[in-house]
């Protein structure tokens, strides 16, 4: 008997986030709950040391849409995307949502990511700070004149159609990420999985978003603007634009 698919589930990888596990689960799930009962939630908790894996048992032994996925040991940021892909899409859902567990990516836009994949046209949606409607705030000035400029030279050789190369707040077919291993294990996995996904001819599309800043009682950022960080972005660009 052929699989039922579901349309899409919420995938967040989670290190050490006791500051931000709760509120995260329990802002997302009332999103879900409220406007799209048929989502889950999954979480992959990557190895975390500190309180997280026994706030997330305490969750999910609650009523919220949530299914923890665990790593016994922390495998990194890549490996904790595709742990969760595989999770979904072995449950049956066609799309990812890809989040970042600080609610610096709105949840009150899942359901428009909902809308896109229900249309079923596209491949990969973007939630974009580069389109009019989007943009950033609290960001520092230098961090967004970096991002600014490395996503203009990005966003031309990837040549794919969208602005925001780097954000890490979108959706993907999962059928497109079946069999892929990806080589970086931080943020710059975001453009490698782009790179791969336009090797298989992925179609995708955007619309505007404002990235907010993690607030000083959420902890720190584990994204670091370091030269080696922008040579690993830049590389799948490059190799993006010969595709």
């Amino acid at each position: 008997m052929a699989r039922a698919e579901k349309n899409l589930a919420v995938v967040i990888p989670m290190f050490n986030e006791e500051m931000n596990a709760e509120r995260c689960v329990r802002c997302v799930s009332e999103v879900l709950q409220s406007k799209l009962p048929d989502v889950t939630l999954y979480i992959v908790d990557d190895g975390s040391k500190d309180a997280t894996p026994r706030i997330l048992a305490d969750l999910e032994a609650k009523s919220f849409p949530l299914k923890v996925v665990t790593h016994p040991v922390n495998k990194g940021y890549g490996a904790a995307l595709l742990t969760g892909a595989r999770r979904a899409l072995d449950d049956g859902f066609e799309y990812a949502l890809f989040m970042d567990s600080d609610l610096t990516n709105d949840p009150e836009l899942i359901p428009t990511f909902a809308a896109l994949a229900a249309e079923g046209r596209y491949d990969v949606i973007k939630a974009s700070r580069y389109v009019k409607g989007g943009g950033m705030r609290g960001v520092p000035l230098y961090h967004r004149a970096v991002t600014i400029v490395g996503n203009k030279i990005a966003a031309l050789l990837f040549g794919m159609g969208i602005h925001d190369c780097t954000n890490g707040f979108r959706a993907v077919r999962l059928r497109l990420l079946s069999g892929l291993n990806f080589s970086q294990n931080g943020f710059p996995v975001i453009a490698e999985e782009l790179y791969l996904l336009k090797t298989r001819k992925a179609l995708a599309t955007e619309f505007p978003y404002i990235l907010t800043a993690r607030k000083k009682n959420e902890g720190k950022s584990k994204f670091r603007y370091r030269p080696q960080l922008f040579y690993n972005y830049l590389k799948y660009a490059i190799k993006a634009a010969f595709v």
